[in-house]
């Protein structure tokens, strides 16, 4: 049997709220956009057209690869997951020792990473090195540039 993925609860939801959109509004949309340009006679040099042909392929890729995965998706809610020591959906404030500059990321499933976010999936080398440590542990973490020491500030629940 194949293995559950783990998704918080805010994840989760996205996930859901974008194939409700999908459905709802972006293929309706465009399916009436297709209908339009096929309006307009030769379909051969209708750029429209091929245009929404190619949007209407991504959007059902992709309510394909939503509906694919939501079954494997295990809900884990970080608040009943409290603990001393980090596991999936802590937040965690990192402290470089070298430098004393501080990163804070939240380590989630892959579906919902977003570096942008501070959301790094419990699958990258930083959250793999830090799951299973307690606050005040200086950890070693590889990054592109070479390995960092960080030492864990603190670790937070939702």
């Amino acid at each position: 049997m194949e293995s559950r993925i783990p998704i918080t609860r805010r994840g989760f939801e996205a996930l859901k709220s974008e194939l409700q959109t999908l459905l709802t509004r972006e293929r309706p949309a465009i399916q009436k956009a297709i209908a339009e340009a096929r309006a307009h006679g030769d379909l051969s040099e209708n750029a429209e057209y091929h245009a929404a042909k190619e949007k209407q392929s991504f959007i059902e890729g992709r309510i394909q690869a939503i509906n694919a995965r939501m079954p494997k998706l295990h809900v884990v809610e970080p608040a009943q997951s409290r603990s001393d020591t980090i596991t999936f959906g802590a937040t965690v404030t990192l402290a470089f020792v070298d430098t004393e500059e501080a990163l804070r990321y939240q380590i989630v499933g892959p579906d919902e990473a977003d570096i942008k976010a501070s959301r790094i999936s419990y699958l990258s080398p930083i959250a793999k090195a830090l799951i299973g440590k307690r606050s005040g542990d200086v950890v070693t973490v590889r990054v592109p540039k070479g390995d960092v020491e960080v030492e864990i500030a603190s670790i937070e629940y939702e």
